[in-house]
């Protein structure tokens, strides 16, 4: 089974609008991971890497500066909290560990103040200091999109799918804000979606998501 161009254009056509959405912006490390992992997720939209927490006007892959590797998930709160995705963040790292490498970093981007106050019961819960983890908690000031051969990258090594996105005429920037290809991403590395039928794919059958 194989999502076809008019099953794409249906389920992004259904999805909510960016202005029905909120914005979240993590880095755990190499960027592709998460974003196919993230993008599997009942209640997330849209994915996309990048780079954040950096000085440099213009980071590229080949000329990163100071900045780290980032992802960010649009996400419908009616679904999906920024609290389960700080969750799923420290589950997915050891924030008492850090990498020495500033590309590879683990942090915490908070864009906004009711963000921020998430982030602070998450950590008073789980008995959790800003100070006492090596996991670095900064205001996010700027995202830049990473290159389109990063966009989805899992996906793109997919060819009978990725015919399917030219078929319904989808250029990169269509692609990596698509949410039939954040949760198509996540699929071909064998996260289990709940949107299998829809997309016309087989379900998989190990849960790496939740």
């Amino acid at each position: 089974m194989a999502p076809t161009a008019s099953t794409i254009k249906a389920y992004d056509n259904t999805a909510p609008d960016q202005a029905a959405t909120e914005t979240a912006t993590f880095a755990l490390g190499c960027f592709w991971g998460p974003d196919a992992q993230f993008g599997a997720l009942d209640g997330v939209v849209r994915t996309r890497v990048g780079y954040a927490g950096g000085t440099i006007t213009d980071p590229t892959y080949h000329d990163l500066g100071d900045h780290t590797e980032a992802f960010q998930v649009e996400y419908d709160p009616a679904e999906r909290s920024f609290l389960d995705l700080l969750d799923l963040v420290f589950r997915s790292h050891d924030p008492t560990q850090q990498t020495r490498k500033t590309q590879y970093q683990n942090i915490i981007f908070v864009a906004t103040t009711e963000q921020r106050e998430a982030l602070t019961d998450y950590l008073d819960a789980n008995d959790y200091t800003v100070d006492g983890i090596a996991t670095r908690v900064e205001q996010l000031s700027r995202f830049v999109p990473a290159e389109d051969y990063h966009q989805k990258y899992s996906l793109r090594n997919k060819r009978s799918i990725m015919a399917a996105f030219e078929d319904a005429g989808y250029d990169e920037t269509a692609i990596r804000e698509s949410p039939a290809a954040a949760t198509l991403n996540g699929h071909v590395v064998g996260h289990e979606v709940s949107d299998a039928d829809a997309l016309g794919i087989a379900s998989n059958r190990s849960v790496h998501s939740t």
